[in-house]
């Protein structure tokens, strides 16, 4: 799964999101991506199941970029354990997404199947996405 090297500190507050996506609301690698409409937490596991589901779908043609890494921990404690005595271990990582967010670049592919492969990819996140394109001028 997908997780910092090392981090400065092991565990970090929750936080809030609020706002919209400044960085990373572009198309910059591909010409197909998926963009985030809702605010959330994406987990390590749910951005490795988006990667499996629409690279399988492309069947090794094309190009896909993740653009969004988790490097957030979250901590819980185990089950049964009574109240007090200290925040709980590292359980799993998550990505924060602010709406605009771009998730998942495809390119070289063509539109059809660019667009079923980045609808069977966020078909996986927990978050309302929207697909987007680039449209050539040329």
């Amino acid at each position: 799964m997908l997780q910092p090297k090392k981090t400065k500190f092991e565990k970090q507050q929750k936080g809030r999101i609020k706002g919209n996506s400044t960085r990373g609301t572009k198309l910059y690698f591909g010409k197909y991506g998926i963009k985030s409409l809702d605010p959330g937490w994406i987990t390590d596991r749910q951005i490795e199941s988006a990667r499996i589901a629409a690279t399988r779908f492309l069947k090794r043609q094309g190009k896909l970029w993740i653009n969004i890494f988790p490097d957030k921990p979250v901590t819980k404690k185990p089950q049964e354990v009574r109240m007090g005595k200290g925040k709980g271990g590292r359980d799993h990582w998550v990505a924060v997404i602010k709406p605009g967010r771009i998730l998942i670049e495809i390119d070289e592919v063509d539109f059809l199947l660019g667009k079923e492969a980045l609808r069977l990819a966020s078909q996986k996140l927990p978050v309302k996405t929207k697909f987007i394109f680039i449209i050539n001028n040329n």
